[in-house]
């Protein structure tokens, strides 16, 4: 059984910094895993994304704010988000999927098929 869980959301203001976290089951595949957010009236898109070789993808909205690592004997994956701005408000969620892949359709969601329920992120 596949659990993701997210912690960490809040409310800041523009120009804070928030970090994110998902506690993935040992069962979690690894291939890629990946941080997506939901605005209100917006589709779901994809922020960041590891996969189990350390390399990390990024959307073009969040280079060079965002970071995400892995902590695999923690089984946690995290999302530093510095330099936050109004536009990030949003539904912050993890996902995972055995065929999911790092490198095309990442963004999308394509091929993960386990997902958080999310955490909010408000920016001020």
């Amino acid at each position: 059984h596949v659990q993701l869980v997210e912690s960490g959301g809040g409310s800041v203001e523009a120009g804070g910094s928030l970090e994110l976290s998902c506690s993935f089951s040992k069962t979690a595949p690894s291939i890629c895993m990946g941080w997506f957010r939901q605005a209100p009236g917006n589709e779901r898109e994809g922020v960041a994304a590891r996969d189990r070789l350390g390399t990390n993808t990024y959307a073009d909205s969040v280079k060079g704010r965002f970071s995400i690592s892995r902590d695999n004997a923690k089984g946690t994956l995290y999302l530093q988000m510095d330099s936050l701005e109004p536009e990030d408000t949003a539904m912050y969620s993890c996902a995972a999927g055995h065929y999911a892949s790092c490198d095309v359709g990442w963004s999308i969601g394509t091929g993960f098929e386990y997902w958080g329920r999310g955490t909010q992120v408000t920016v001020s």
